[in-house]
């Protein structure tokens, strides 16, 4: 998920307590980064590891882009019009979930057609939006009201509708093993908890100033925040609901994804670039400078391929093996 975009400064320097060492990440390289042309604006992307699809929304033009993976090139481009923002995949059922805020909607798109399948009302400002692809159910979150609403992926339709303990939810991230969705809010500097089986939010953790992107390691659990207004990732404990470690990074991050089969972690607060993180250590494990502040970004779960907006060129950086 995409946060607001910030000023990001160059470097930092981390000194251990009580000595004047300074820890930086190693440097890291990718086998091949691929530029590709979408034009406008590129926002959020996400990625179908089945058909090697990538899905990126633009604002500024109402559509959003295909990319081929195995090419590296725009495959399509689908007019849902309105600003569309947010977006997740379902890989089982090969369906795409846009938010759409200003409509307060949920675009379904067939990944087979390409095709526009149903609008769902989401609520007032429905921004950002997540999968439990095990139940085939959708939640959007709404940085205008709060709420998050509960879609039924077989329907298409609206469940519920459900306040939350916040004036403002900005980003979702959804483990549907545990059948919990984590919500970040800017205003509180927390992350909010809801618990998908009982209905309603349950508890909640505080975390650093303004996080907006979320992402979860479903096995383990273990939830990541990116913090957009300080230099550092949250890592929060699913069974205690508090935030256990921090992660220094050279620059805000507002996005942030987890590669489930090796642990690791990618998000937006490197140099100029992307930054890795091991999860099992905790650790920045690599760093891979693009020369631009990027935007979103997320991992092909079958090829470990990186996808990263650049909203200001207009461009997506396909990124192997780093």
């Amino acid at each position: 998920m995409r946060g607001p975009e910030l000023s990001r400064r160059a470097l930092f320097t981390l000194a251990a307590a009580g000595a004047g060492a300074v820890v930086l990440a190693p440097p890291a390289r990718a086998e091949q980064v691929t530029s590709i042309d979408v034009g406008g604006t590129p926002a959020s992307v996400a990625v179908n590891p089945v058909t090697g699809f990538a899905y990126v929304s633009d604002p500024s033009t109402g559509v959003v882009s295909v990319l081929d993976s195995v090419s590296g090139t725009l495959s399509a481009v689908i007019p849902i019009g309105g600003r569309p923002g947010d977006l997740a995949v379902d890989p089982v059922t090969n369906r795409i979930y846009v938010a759409n805020p200003p409509g307060g909607t949920v675009v379904v798109l067939d990944g087979l057609t390409h095709e526009v399948v149903s609008v769902l009302g989401a609520g007032i400002g429905a921004s950002s939006v997540d999968v439990d692809e095990e139940a085939n159910r959708i939640y959007a979150v709404s940085a205008a009201t709060g709420t998050i609403a509960v879609l039924d992926g077989v329907s298409c339709t609206l469940r519920s509708l459900v306040p939350g303990p916040v004036p403002s939810l900005t980003g979702i991230a959804v483990d549907p093993g545990r059948k919990l969705a984590y919500c970040t809010s800017v205003g509180t500097n927390s992350v909010e908890i809801f618990d998908i089986t009982a209905g309603r939010f349950t508890g909640s953790a505080k975390v650093g100033q303004s996080p907006t992107g979320v992402a979860v390691q479903r096995a383990t659990g273990t939830v990541y925040v990116a913090n957009s207004a300080i230099h550092h990732l949250s890592v929060v404990d699913s069974r205690t609901y508090a935030e256990r470690k921090t992660i220094l990074l050279r620059s805000e991050a507002s996005a942030v994804t987890v590669h489930e089969g090796t642990n690791t972690v990618y998000t937006n607060g490197g140099p100029n670039g992307i930054a890795k993180i091991d999860g099992a250590l905790g650790a920045l494990s690599g760093e891979l400078t693009l020369g631009i502040n990027p935007g979103d970004l997320a991992v092909d779960q079958r090829t470990r391929a990186v996808y990263v907006t650049d909203p200001l060129h207009g461009r997506v950086s396909l990124i192997r093996d780093f």
